[in-house]
C-alpha cells in the first residue's frame, strides 16, 4: 500500500492509523506548491478530487476520504482494535465520531486556512470551531479516548484536527480536556513516529 500525504494535513490521521495498525506501507509526500509527489507523480492523476489522503492498495485500486481510509486501515488488523467489532453498537458509535469529526470539526477549520477567505468568512468559521470544540469539551467527561479506554481510528483523526489550532490561532488550552487528550495521544510511539516522519515535531 502507498499513502499519499501532505505534512500536517488531514492525511496525518491515516498515517498514524497505519503505524498503529502495524501494517506495511509506503509513503508518497505531496508538495502543495506543485501538486506533485517527490518522485514526480501528479496528484490529479492519482485522485481527481485533488486532495489527500489517498491510499493506493496493493492491487492498484485507490481509496480516498478520511472516513473510508481510516475504516479500511482499521480492518486490516483487528487485533490493533482501531475500530470496534463490525455490527456492534460501538462500531456505529465509532462511525458517529468519525462523521462528526469530518463534517463538523474538520470542515469548520478549513476556511481558516483559505487565503481567499474574507475576514467575515473566517470569523464565521472560527465561531463554528469554537462551538464544536466547546461541545467536545463537555462531551469528553472522564474518558481517555473518544470511545472510552480504547484508542481508535477516530482518535487519530481528532488528534490531527486539534493540532491545527496552533496554526490558526485557536488556543486548544481553553478546553482543558481536549488539551490533555491531545497531549496524551501525542505521546504515543506511533504518533511520534508519524510526526517525526512528516517533519512536524516541535511545530
Amino acid at each position: 500500500m502507498k499513502l499519499y500525504y501532505a505534512p500536517g494535513a488531514c492525511s496525518l490521521a491515516s498515517h498514524i492509523a497505519l503505524r498503529e495498525a502495524g501494517v506495511p506501507f509506503e509513503l508518497a509526500r505531496l508538495d502543495w506548491a506543485t501538486y506533485r509527489t517527490e518522485d514526480g507523480e501528479d496528484l490529479s492523476q492519482v485522485n481527481s478530487k485533488g486532495y489527500v489522503p489517498v491510499l493506493r492498495l496493493d492491487d492498484g485500486q485507490v481509496l480516498t476520504e478520511n472516513i473510508a481510509v481510516l475504516s479500511y486501515v482499521a480492518s486490516l488488523n483487528p487485533g490493533a482494535k482501531l475500530a470496534p467489532a463490525p455490527g456492534s453498537l460501538e462500531a456505529f458509535r465509532h462511525l458517529e465520531w468519525l462523521a462528526f469529526i469530518s463534517t463538523e470539526v474538520h470542515k469548520s477549520f478549513s476556511p481558516l486556512f483559505a487565503a481567499a477567505a474574507t475576514e467575515e468568512v473566517k470569523q464565521f468559521a472560527l465561531a463554528n470551531v469554537t462551538k464544536r470544540l466547546a461541545w467536545l469539551q463537555g462531551a469528553f467527561g472522564s474518558r481517555t479516548y473518544l470511545l472510552g479506554e480504547q484508542f481508535t481510528a477516530a482518535d487519530c483523526y481528532l488528534f490531527t484536527i486539534l493540532g491545527w489550532g496552533a496554526h490558526v490561532k485557536v488556543d486548544i488550552g481553553q478546553w482543558p480536556a481536549l488539551k490533555s487528550y491531545h497531549g496524551r495521544i501525542g505521546a504515543r510511539p506511533a504518533v511520534l513516529e508519524a510526526l517525526k516522519t512528516e517533519g512536524l515535531l516541535g511545530h
